[in-house]
């Protein structure tokens, strides 16, 4: 996948789709970085932090949150970086989603979260889909709804998408997007690990009235 887009006010990344955190060096710390718990990292403004895996990298900002498993040379385009897996939240207004709902959001999303993922130059296009999942779910004591693709590239591996919106703990008036794209590769991590990350999103302490559980 390629990385998550850089987006106005956060911390690292490149703006454009594949830009995210493509400049920072391994591990380098940013100053004045969000307050995150062990373990997750956090999207302040959406008032959700993600679970970050055992081997993966996070990344906190004011606006957006990502956790990623590292980059690779891109498959069709070797100037470019790529993702074995990464999974990127931001406020819904961000990324210019202006649908009211969960579901319109979500399915409005799917779209464009394969093209940046793994169309364009990176992986050669994308030439078809299939969805695997579309339906309501549970998150971070929100009720949500999350679609599910699996995309076929023209050079590379394959991967899996998966676009998740709920309403922010911290605010109900804002919907969240949690954008997902994992290679399917043997170098890659398992889906399983996609559904391990979605389940263990939490609403944010210390940004707002949220009680932090999982759904």
């Amino acid at each position: 996948a390629s990385p998550a887009p850089g987006l106005p006010g956060g911390q690292g990344g490149q703006g454009g789709p594949g830009g995210g955190g493509r400049s920072q060096a391994p591990d380098q710390q940013q100053p004045q970085q969000p307050p995150s718990e062990d373990g997750y990292v956090t999207d302040v403004m959406s008032g959700v932090s993600l679970p970050v895996p055992d081997g993966w990298k996070g990344q906190s900002a004011t606006i957006g949150a990502s956790v990623s498993t590292g980059t690779y040379t891109c498959p069709a385009d070797t100037s470019q970086k790529c993702e074995r897996g990464g999974v990127f939240a931001a406020p819904a207004q961000a990324l210019k989603i202006t649908a009211r709902t969960a579901e319109a959001a979500a399915k409005a999303d799917i779209a464009v979260n394969a093209k940046e993922s793994y169309g364009g130059k990176a992986y050669g296009a994308i030439s078809s889909h299939q969805e695997l999942k579309s339906e309501p779910v549970s998150v971070a004591g929100q009720k949500g709804y999350l679609v599910r693709w699996k995309v076929v590239t023209k050079k590379g591996d394959d991967g899996y998408v998966q676009s998740l919106v709920l309403p922010s703990p911290h605010s109900a008036d804002m919907l969240v997007v949690v954008r997902s794209g994992f290679d399917i590769s043997s170098k890659a991590p398992a889906l399983s690990v996609m559904d391990e990350i979605t389940k263990g999103i939490k609403a944010a302490s210390g940004t707002g009235s949220g009680s932090g559980q999982t759904a």
